[in-house]
């Protein structure tokens, strides 16, 4: 509280500070816009194995691509080996037609998750539907 002289005697001016209650709605306003973009990510579905299994349908072997990550710049595609740059084009002539095969990716240990992902995300832009993840 302040107090100011004001003619005859002393006068108390009471405020409220606002100045906290500012604070915290500008933080939650910034939370807010950081954490929107991850709302609106590309994401793809996982079903356990557990679940599915039951009702997997019966595949001919040569309906399966297979995409190793082998690190963090080389993949290998079925038996070829491919660098980063280069997977998109060798995955569309694999991923065309009606019904393009199922893609099972893995990869070693050493990798790391952004460079997994990456993989799992072209295979999807380059048309492939089903997609499953295999332990190495």
């Amino acid at each position: 509280m302040h107090t100011e002289e004001v003619g005859a005697g002393p006068r108390i001016v009471r405020e409220i500070d606002m100045t906290p209650l500012i604070d915290v709605s500008l933080v939650l306003v910034v939370m807010l816009l950081l954490t929107t973009p991850l709302a609106f990510e590309s994401s793809f579905a996982v079903k356990s194995a557990q679940t599915t299994a039951r009702s997997a349908s019966v595949t001919e072997p040569g309906e399966r691509l297979e995409l190793h990550v082998l690190s963090e710049v080389q993949l290998r595609v079925n038996r070829d080996v491919v660098s980063r740059e280069q997977l998109s084009e060798a995955l569309r002539p694999l991923l065309a037609g009606e019904a393009p095969p199922l893609v099972v990716v893995s990869c070693e240990d050493d990798v790391s998750h952004g460079a997994f992902v990456h993989a799992l995300d072209t295979a999807k832009v380059c048309g492939a539907t089903e997609i499953a993840v295999m332990e190495k």
